[in-house]
């Protein structure tokens, strides 16, 4: 399966960057260029240890849908979420958040892979895993900007 890691540090503790990345009104901010909403979200609207939630986003003029459970949450160091239904055959994304000396490394890795056989592995490797590199870099700025303007 195609796989990808991107690290960012934050200028915040761990535990700001943690909650950040756990906030799913954050995550709708950081999708906003893909008209991304959360159709069925987490009761209390914030994530804990099973919380399914259900992301509506246009991607390549397509509206999709993908619902993602949230589990192996262990704050403020790390968290995953991985598809249960959606577009791809699967998607898996841990969280890892790093003390740092200059605030927090925030490490996602990324483990995915297209439908349809050798047809969606085509597809991942000619565009699927930039596309996707691109759209996590977009939302990790969006909450890097976020976080360290609390800061400020």
């Amino acid at each position: 399966m195609p796989e990808f890691t991107l690290e960012r540090v934050i200028r915040a503790a761990p535990a700001e960057v943690f909650a950040a990345s756990i906030d799913p009104a954050l995550h709708v901010e950081s999708m906003a260029r893909y008209g991304e909403t959360m159709v069925d979200g987490p009761e209390g609207g914030v994530f804990t240890e099973g919380s399914t939630v259900t992301w509506r986003a246009r991607h390549f003029g397509i509206t999709f849908r993908l619902t993602s459970m949230v589990f192996s949450i262990d704050p403020p160091y790390r968290f995953s979420d991985r598809q249960i239904r959606g577009p791809f055959g699967a998607f898996h994304h841990d969280h890892v958040f790093l003390e740092h000396p200059d605030g927090t490394l925030m490490r996602d890795t990324i483990t995915f892979h297209s439908p349809f056989g050798p047809l969606g592995a085509l597809v991942d490797r000619l565009f699927m895993r930039e596309y996707l590199r691109r759209l996590i870099e977009e939302r990790n700025r969006v909450m890097a900007v976020s976080v360290e303007g609390r800061r400020a």
